[in-house]
């Protein structure tokens, strides 16, 4: 757990696996969303201000939603703020998507979700709002690069990206998180490899610059994220 981070140590985790046990990778994805839930991921103060500045309903697409856990609890908190959200997510994993399916058919919510590979080509669309929450420590840098350009070009608004932030301290804060708040043996394995995996804010903002994202702004989100607000307005 306590290896050097001074670099990048990007390996494969156990849920990029197509091979995974479907029932596993549920398990999994069930302990991310009860992280995450716990955590938060720094995305609702961001899309809460930009809906409210507009008087109308607000597209937002979440790429590589997983089970659409954050797109349903932003969708359960837009709803007690009576702020208008067309919420839609996309996944590489049919696992993943059929997990978020169900989820927000059970929050009572009205959500779009599709298996898709952001990498096939532009996303489909034209949105308010792009965001992305742990993806992008799963992508080399030039994967990375394209991520943040195909969301620039799919959005009139924000680009927001929530991911893990590369250091030691939260590489021991996520191991105590993933061994306290589930018992799946992948998020136990993945979730210190993201760290390892993880950019640090000034790799982001390069990554940013480099994508033509010019003006964005990276914050700190406890307990162990990176928040990057990019508006293209």
């Amino acid at each position: 757990m306590l290896t050097s981070l001074a670099k990048r140590d990007l390996q494969p985790e156990l849920m990029d696996d197509p091979q995974l046990d479907p029932e596993e990778h549920r398990k999994a994805l069930a302990g991310l969303a009860r992280i995450n839930a716990i955590g938060g991921t720094g995305l609702w103060q961001p899309i809460a201000q930009f809906a409210r500045s507009k008087n109308r309903p607000i597209r937002i697409l979440d790429v590589a939603c997983g089970s659409g856990d954050v797109l349903v609890q932003i969708g359960k908190r837009a709803r007690r703020a009576n702020l208008a959200l067309d919420l839609s997510g996309c996944d590489l994993s049919p696992v993943a998507i059929g997990a978020a399916r169900a989820r927000s058919e059970k929050a009572g919510l009205s959500v779009s979700f599709h298996v898709g590979d952001v990498f096939q080509g532009p996303l489909r669309g034209t949105y308010d709002i792009v965001m992305s929450s742990l993806f992008l420590h799963h992508l080399d840098e030039n994967h990375a690069l394209k991520l943040l350009q195909f969301m620039r070009q799919a959005t009139s608004g924000l680009v927001l990206i929530s991911d893990l932030s590369r250091s030691r301290f939260n590489a021991i804060l996520v191991w105590i998180a993933c061994h306290l708040f589930t018992s799946s043996r992948v998020v136990h394995y993945d979730g210190p490899a993201s760290v390892r995996a993880a950019f640090t804010p000034n790799e982001v903002m390069t990554l940013a610059e480099k994508a033509g994202l010019n003006g964005a702004i990276i914050k700190s989100h406890f307990p162990a994220r990176l928040i990057l607000t990019w508006n293209s307005q």
